[in-house]
């Protein structure tokens, strides 16, 4: 059944009916669908109803392995169409031929490139890490960002890297040490670099910082709505708001955790990869009232198209200054996104 016409019908239940009614067998749930035009409306929802798709393959350059000249020569001798990603420096969406073509390229087996989704790129870019600054990614598995932003420190100063589960931990650790994140020799490296790797619960490991760290990314743990495709359950088979409410109580305590290994003057990027309002909105309005010295940074990207941020859900008013996050809307080639820039008050 057609995603609009099984949510209009949902809609037009009864409380009794809904709660007898089950989930379309195949079909992104019903509830969802109700929450997400509780949050944009019907004609909005609806247009979001259509991004919820396979998307295409993207990667960016790993310049800790090569460069782009190299990397594009050798694509292009081997026939692949890509097209340049306008706000994210070496980083391409394939047109042509497919991920497994590129995996098959000593491009890909040597770490020159690293597939990566777009939505996945933006946390780091408005974090923004520079050389010689200490920087923390609390829940760094598997370690796309991470990567990303030694490459933007040209792996210079301190970045450590955390994630508790353990099987998630030895990916990240092999990532990084194929990446290049670890190595110690030149073009970057050497005794200016120090990266470390961590398996402890976030709440745990900050005690250990305190106010120690420029800034810090917390790609938090999610629902993870917007990678919801329809017509593959595995991808939203778990969800129910129960998630959500587990997910919120999850994100809460490693974000105020996180907030004390922050230095007066640093820098906090928190970011999600789901809708609810639960899990963005109200943790950021809710930083905002618990420590007087957290102010929302405005984030300037005009080349993502953006959906409103929220004022109130649920009968919960939200801080008027989280109207400065960012709500990265879909589109057939990138994620939702929410994303929070947060400084600490000297």
């Amino acid at each position: 059944m057609h995603w609009t016409t099984s949510f209009e019908m949902f809609r037009n239940m009864s409380k009794k009916e809904k709660k007898k009614k089950q989930p379309f067998s195949g079909s992104i749930p019903d509830m969802f669908f109700m929450r997400l035009t509780d949050m944009f409306g019907q004609s909005l929802s609806v247009e979001l109803q259509k991004t919820f798709v396979e998307r295409p393959t993207t990667f960016r350059i790993n310049a800790l392995r090569s460069s782009e000249t190299e990397v594009l020569n050798i694509l292009k001798q081997e026939g692949f169409v890509l097209e340049r990603v306008s706000w994210m420096s070496g980083s391409f969406i394939l047109k042509n031929k497919k991920k497994r073509d590129l995996c098959d390229l000593t491009v890909y087996t040597d770490c020159m490139i690293y597939l990566q989704s777009l939505a996945s790129m933006v946390p780091p870019l408005v974090l923004d890490p520079q050389s010689g600054e200490r920087v923390l990614d609390l829940t760094a598995a598997p370690g796309s960002k991470t990567s990303q932003m030694a490459v933007m420190m040209k792996r210079t100063g301190e970045l450590v890297a955390n994630d508790k589960n353990k099987i998630r931990f030895f990916k990240l650790k092999h990532n990084m040490e194929q990446l290049g994140v670890t190595d110690r020799d030149e073009p970057f490296g050497g005794a200016s670099w120090q990266f470390t790797l961590r398996m402890e619960p976030g709440t745990a490991l900050v005690r250990e910082y305190d106010a120690y760290f420029d800034k810090i990314l917390l790609d938090a743990p999610c629902s993870a709505e917007s990678r919801f495709v329809e017509g593959k359950p595995k991808t939203y088979g778990y969800w129910k708001e129960q998630k959500i409410k587990e997910m919120a109580y999850t994100q809460r305590a490693l974000l105020l955790s996180a907030w004390g290994a922050l230095k007066p003057g640093g820098t906090l990027v928190y970011s999600t990869c789901t809708f609810a309002p639960e899990e963005n909105e109200l943790q950021i309005s809710l930083l905002l009232h618990r420590m007087e010295d957290a102010e929302v940074v405005p984030i300037d990207m005009p080349s993502l198209g953006r959906l409103p941020i929220l004022k109130e859900w649920k009968g919960k008013k939200i801080h008027a200054d989280v109207q400065q996050c960012l709500r990265v809307k879909p589109t057939e080639e990138i994620e939702g996104f929410f994303v929070a820039k947060v400084r600490k008050g000297l």
